[in-house]
């Protein structure tokens, strides 16, 4: 290797943060936001549809090895997340991870797409080998890059600003992912599919280390803190702490009222406003157009009153605009309810890692420790509970309302039933998660973490 090259790795990674991050490192660290969703979203939306309608595997096969894939996917979330905060190298602790899993994140994506000529039996195997693979690059990756969010931006002002180029980012890949995924597949195919996005993400993911700057930290007295503290008391530490614990049940339940409005929207597009399949599109774009500006009215919200007033808000906006989804009988009516939708939808995006950064600042205080990995960890292993409260409601309310699989015509009671899925249980569950945000204990906003890090030895006393 050339002098420059070493040099230059050298600067890379010795790079610390201190003070606020320039504009440049806040809109580089939020690009991050794009791959990771166009990866998450086409996946989730196409990949059964792939296998099963396209490749022949049976339903059940893939849909078992989807259960499998979500456990594998919470489990390791508190795993990597715990040694993510405990393994410390020259390059900090986030960093290497997000380099090592980077290159196999997306060249698993992309193998999703490009199975080998087997049967049935041969591609349910593939697909839980590759997707093992993405899983645990996925978490690696995505998991150390929010950990980096509370560490990079101090206080709540901070993260209200540079949440909302990261929020913007994450929106776009999610329209790509949903959108543009079935023009590329159906002009150049599945493997050209995955192989652009890979490519295109990985070109991101590059971009976005520019951001990726940790901050500086006294090494010996850190190791010494977490000799005291082992595995076990962070694990305890962490659930039984009022402030997350009400905070993750709140966002486990907004959670589920998203994946429920998503999955009964092709329900109700059918039977409900009588549309077509194809209108769903029509339903759903309204509210990614409306989220897009809504994200810095809610920035400029979070900073006014804080995380906590700010998620008493957002949860009053979006439970009153589902409710707009019980008025509509045409298409266009549920579009323009879908406008209102996207205000919430953008609150939810904006608030809550805020104030999840606000909960490891408290923590901070009360261990001596920045365990952004465990509690980022600890928030995906319990909200991908959502997955199973959709699942659950979504078979209750349509089997309470006499729909049957398949059938040419429904009952006139599915119509009803559908309408008060996304209409009605949403506000139900945004009632209970606005008890847990009233409960949630921090006050007010998150300052003191700038003072004691501008109080802290200066950056040249201190090592990583």
């Amino acid at each position: 290797m050339s002098a420059a090259g070493g040099g230059g790795l050298a600067r890379l990674r010795d790079r610390r943060l201190v003070g606020e991050p320039t504009r440049a490192q806040t809109v580089a660290y939020g690009a991050s936001a794009f791959p990771a969703n166009l990866l998450l979203q086409t996946f989730s939306a196409f990949v059964v549809y792939f296998y099963v309608d396209r490749l022949g595997v049976p339903a059940g096969w893939v849909a078992g090895a989807m259960i499998a894939h979500g456990i594998l996917n919470a489990l390791l979330n508190p795993v990597v997340g715990a040694a993510s905060d405990r393994r410390r190298t020259r390059w900090g602790r986030r960093v290497p991870w997000i380099g090592l899993g980077v290159v196999p994140l997306v060249v698993a994506f992309a193998l999703v797409w490009m199975p080998p000529p087997l049967p049935p039996a041969g591609l349910v195997v593939w697909f839980l080998v590759v997707v093992a693979i993405y899983d645990v690059a996925y978490v690696a990756v995505v998991l150390n890059v929010s950990a980096l969010f509370p560490e990079i931006f101090r206080t709540t002002a901070e993260r209200a600003r540079g949440n909302s180029p990261r929020q913007l980012f994450a929106l776009v890949g999610m329209i790509l992912g949903t959108a543009g995924a079935p023009l590329l597949y159906d002009s150049v195919g599945w493997a050209a599919m995955g192989l652009v996005l890979a490519v295109v993400s990985l070109g991101f993911f590059c971009w976005s280390v520019v951001g990726m700057v940790e901050r500086p930290v006294d090494l010996a007295a850190v190791r010494e803190r977490e000799a005291a503290v082992g595995l076990g008391d962070q694990l305890r530490y962490t659930f039984a702490n009022r402030a997350f614990v009400t905070y993750v049940l709140g966002s486990l339940l907004l959670q589920s009222t998203t994946a429920i409005l998503l999955a009964g929207v092709p329900f109700y597009v059918r039977y409900t406003v009588g549309g077509t399949d194809a209108d769903a599109t029509l339903l759903l774009a309204p509210i990614f157009v409306a989220a897009i500006p809504a994200i810095v009215g809610w920035s400029w919200v979070v900073r006014r009153v804080g995380p906590r007033t700010a998620m008493l808000a957002v949860v009053v906006v979006y439970g009153l605009a589902t409710c707009l989804y019980l008025i509509p009988t045409t298409v266009i009516g549920a579009a323009a309810a879908g406008l209102a939708v996207g205000l919430g939808v953008a609150g939810l995006m904006q608030v809550l890692e805020v104030a999840l950064g606000q909960v490891i600042d408290d923590d901070e205080t009360r261990t001596g420790l920045r365990r952004e990995g465990m509690y980022f960890g600890a928030n995906g292993f319990v909200v991908r509970g959502s997955v199973v409260v959709q699942a659950v409601v979504l078979a209750v309310v349509l089997g309470a309302s006499g729909y049957v699989e398949g059938a040419a015509a429904q009952a006139p009671e599915v119509a009803t039933g559908v309408r008060l899925l996304i209409g009605a249980v949403p506000v139900v569950l945004a009632a209970a998660a606005f008890v847990c945000f009233w409960l949630y204990p921090l006050r007010g906003r998150d300052d003191a973490a700038v003072a004691a890090a501008e109080s802290s030895p200066t950056a040249g006393d201190l090592t990583v």
